[in-house]
């Protein structure tokens, strides 16, 4: 069931250290993903994406980040567990699979062995039944001859099937909630489809929640149930997917759509957003984060201090700008 929630984030603020001061690269980010659910974060490089997902299972170094608000897990604040306690639930009921599969796997170790280690750490099972899991995995993740693959060492493995196999260990113990941080990033198009049908399939399967980290809208429009837009560490749109792409309100929404290369437009010029995402200690903490970027759009179309609207279809975008938003080359609505 969709209605059932299985993580709310509540005005989460994650901040690096730089020399003495703290900056937030996630800054008042709220949001829920249901069970059955995918639910797309998507931006550009740097906006906070992948520190989210990071915030969730506790991966940043605690001598450098300060993190705040709340991630509620089965009724509990994670954000408050101990290590041992997130060790409890990391692997088993919130499975990762990160963008890297080469750096995530470990180099020295057969495949066999890396997928074992979660049900050794999470489950009674005993060493023959970890084989036949391990077995029934790889088989499960499209891989042929599971028996020969998990004798062998990542390197001797093509990007793709490398990728299966960080599928497979995310999907060990069934988790409720699985985090893809760019799943595809370094694969050829037709083996991005290929995984990516993989997940979905695989999500129907253990009734998970997915959330999905990527800048590839492409893939949004596909898979997503609902879809959350980033920029400058805040969430600036939030909306189902169908929703969001055939309605899109926020400047940078739209400016993110239209700057995708259309099939009926060969020869017409992409558009280009001005100007570049401030730096983090640079990045503008008051007023509208993108109103640099549309410098002709006048001042007075933006609140000072921007929030979250509601509108219809649970639609939410933040800033007022966006009534009165039009591209440079168009003059004003």
């Amino acid at each position: 069931m969709k209605d059932e929630k299985i993580l709310e984030i509540k005005d989460l603020h994650t901040a690096f250290r730089f020399q003495d001061e703290y900056f937030d690269a996630v800054d008042g980010v709220s949001l829920s993903l249901h069970r059955n659910e995918l639910l797309a974060i998507v931006g550009e490089s740097g906006c906070g994406k992948s520190t989210i997902a990071n915030s969730i299972v506790g991966l940043h170094d605690p001598n450098f980040t300060r993190v705040s608000g709340e991630i509620i897990y089965d009724r509990n604040n994670i954000l408050k567990y101990s290590e041992e306690q997130l060790n409890k639930i990391r692997g088993k009921e919130i499975g990762f699979i990160f963008q890297d599969p080469l750096a995530s796997l470990n180099p020295l170790q057969k495949i066999g062995k890396q997928i074992e280690e979660a049900l050794l750490y999470h489950t009674d099972l005993d060493k023959k039944q970890r084989y036949e899991r391990v077995l029934e995995l790889l088989d499960q993740v499209g891989i042929i001859n599971p028996k020969r693959i998990a004798n062998q060492f990542p390197h001797q493995l093509s990007g793709g099937m490398r990728q299966r196999v960080l599928i497979a260990i995310a999907l060990s113990c069934k988790p409720n909630i699985i985090i893809a941080d760019e799943p595809t990033t370094a694969l050829d198009v037709t083996i991005q489809a290929q995984i990516l049908d993989l997940l979905t399939e695989l999500q129907r399967q253990i009734n998970a929640g997915i959330i999905l980290i990527t800048h590839d809208l492409g893939v949004v429009a596909q898979m997503a149930d609902r879809v959350a837009v980033m920029y400058a560490g805040q969430i600036v749109e939030i909306a189902e997917a169908k929703e969001l792409f055939n309605n899109p309100l926020h400047p940078y929404t739209k400016s993110l759509l239209q700057s995708i290369p259309q099939s009926d437009s060969a020869g017409a010029e992409l558009h280009v957003i001005q100007g570049m995402v401030p730096s983090l200690k640079n990045l503008p903490r008051e007023g509208c984060r993108f109103a640099p970027r549309i410098p002709w759009i006048l001042e007075t179309e933006h609140e000072k201090d921007p929030v979250l609207h509601k509108l219809a279809n649970d639609h939410y975008v933040r800033c007022t700008c966006w009534k009165n938003f039009h591209f440079e080359n168009e003059g004003s609505c």
